[in-house]
């Protein structure tokens, strides 16, 4: 029996194993997972000892698994640490342990902050205020004796003005007062120097302080970097095949070392464990437990995909060996026709089904403009005028031609074409009417979701209107008034936006059998014609 090894119950017994392992990218969980999950969600909510840490927010997963007589459990893990340890009796270990007292980690990371404490000892110390003070001093002493000199040069200008309007000068009475001039210039400037080569030489001074603090950063520049590869080296892995790589090897493909906190996810904990103690991984979910990030979008209890910056490359090996389940968001759809709803010699508006791309992507060629394309041979240059999220269904122009585009693209530019979206929230959304102003800028360890924030986020704001409530749903009109990526589902699932996600959505509520928003309502000036035009295509749902 292993410790980690969780065995399911009876009713586990009586379900039906899936024919494939979960694609963690793309996924609905499997009842086993379910089974799983809720006793994980058991126990975590009887460790009152761990209520606040939990309380903040964290990611927790199971994978279902067979060991070697065949029983069915499951393995918990839970990501980064907990109660400032990653080791419990629970939960499935690390694959490296970063917080051991005498690894590699922590005693390089002692050495480091050893350097950060000197860095801030020399940026903090006496010595270095003084050499401020002293230059403070000496620019507002030069400042003072060149302005008092000044003030005296002017004094003595206006007494020569005066002595040369007030009776004819002899020669040697002009001269003087020239060469008092000339003697007030050239004491100027020595005032000048003599005060330029003090604050050279606190500039000096200054410059070997920051010297030895360039020194100690740079040093601990290099010896950051080197920790971090030499960590990254001892997070080996294990796939299905029983091969194993350590994570400077996995990304190496990518020509970039792995990204901070690679490998502390749920996931690799737990395919790790799974392929290290010879059972055969089965179906798995991660979840989040507690309060939303600050910035993100993660409900309590919620289901959600790996993360793609940290995770994909790293699951991509792991993954090795077992059948796993078809990312859906990469499969062509069937051969649906094209839903015209307008067509002339300028343009089309297509009504674009969910879970078609609206351009080719990197893992689909199939999409609305490939099989547009093939549909109107006629139509030349840049035909895309705006996007619509893969998931999203809804209205789309396409142009044909170059001077159709770009008339269209500058009333995008301008925000004089107007969007209706209708969406279905999970929920019951309180006030009937609103405006939601989030700036969202992308998620960079997770594309392509989105994360809201107020410092380095792009203005994003969409009205709102409720139009029906029924049986914890509610319908809603959205119109947006800037066109941000995933702005819609983020402001709708944001607990400072509507709080109540969108119905089937994948990465910022809970995935279902299509996500529940939908492009209805388009208004826009036709180039060629010059006469607005709304074209409507009610959502189906």
């Amino acid at each position: 029996m292993i410790s980690k090894f969780h065995l399911l119950g009876n009713d586990a017994a009586l379900l039906e194993l899936p024919r494939q392992f979960t694609c963690p990218f793309c996924y609905e969980p499997h009842p086993l997972a379910l089974i799983a999950v809720e006793q994980v969600q058991r126990y975590v909510a009887s460790r009152a000892d761990w209520s606040d840490e939990m309380g903040a927010g964290k990611m927790l997963g199971v994978l279902v698994a067979q060991d070697g007589e065949g029983r069915l459990g499951y393995l918990a893990a839970f990501s980064g640490n907990l109660a400032g340890k990653v080791h419990h009796d629970y939960f499935v270990p690390p694959v490296y342990d970063l917080l051991d007292p005498q690894g590699e980690f922590k005693q390089g990371e002692a050495q480091i902050t050893a350097i950060n404490h000197e860095v801030q000892r020399l940026e903090t110390s006496p010595e270095l205020a003084s050499l401020h003070q002293r230059m403070a001093d000496a620019v507002r002493k030069k400042a003072d004796e060149i302005d008092n000199f000044k003030a005296l040069m002017a004094l003595h200008k206006r007494e020569r003005d005066e002595r040369r309007h007030a009776a004819d000068l002899t020669p040697d009475e002009q001269e003087a007062l020239l060469n008092q001039s000339r003697f007030e210039k050239a004491e100027l400037k020595r005032i000048r120097q003599r005060h330029d080569e003090g604050l050279a030489e606190i500039s000096d001074e200054m410059a070997d302080y920051q010297r030895r603090i360039d020194l100690l950063k740079a040093c601990r520049k290099t010896m950051s970097e080197a920790l971090q590869e030499r960590i990254f080296r001892l997070f080996v892995v294990t796939n299905a095949h029983g091969e194993q790589r350590d994570l400077v090897e996995v990304f190496k493909p990518l020509g970039t070392l792995p990204p901070a906190g690679a490998g502390e996810c749920c996931a690799p904990r737990l395919l790790n464990y799974a392929f290290n103690h010879s059972l055969r991984p089965v179906c798995m979910a991660e979840f989040w437990w507690g309060a939303s990030p600050v910035g993100e979008v993660r409900h309590h209890g919620h289901f959600y995909p790996a993360c793609r910056s940290k995770c994909k490359p790293i699951l991509d090996f792991m993954l090795q060996g077992l059948d796993v389940e078809d990312n859906m968001l990469g499969q062509p759809m069937d051969d649906t026709s094209l839903d015209v709803v307008y067509d002339d010699q300028w343009l089309t508006v297509l009504n674009k089904p969910s879970g078609m791309l609206t351009v080719p992507g990197k893992l689909l060629e199939d999409s609305l403009l490939t099989r547009y394309q093939d549909a109107h041979p006629e139509a030349h240059g840049p035909m895309v005028v705006h996007r619509l999220d893969q998931e999203t269904s809804g209205l789309v122009i396409f142009a044909k031609d170059k001077a159709t585009h770009k008339a269209l693209q500058q009333q995008f530019e301008n925000h004089t074409i107007k969007k209706c979206y209708i969406a279905l929230l999970e929920g019951i959304v309180p006030q009937d009417e609103g405006v939601i102003d989030l700036p969202l800028r992308p998620d960079v360890d997770d594309r392509p979701r989105q994360r809201v924030d107020a410092e380095w986020g792009k203005p994003a704001v969409t009205r709102y209107h409720v139009l029906e409530r029924n049986d914890g749903v509610t319908r809603v009109a959205l119109e947006p008034l800037t066109g941000r990526t995933h702005q819609l589902r983020v402001h709708a699932s944001h607990p400072m936006g509507l709080n109540c996600p969108i119905v089937g959505d994948r990465l910022y509520g809970k995935a279902g059998r299509r996500l529940m928003l939908h492009a209805q309502t388009i208004t826009f000036v036709h180039p060629a014609t010059n006469k607005t035009m709304t074209l409507d295509s009610p959502a189906d749902f």
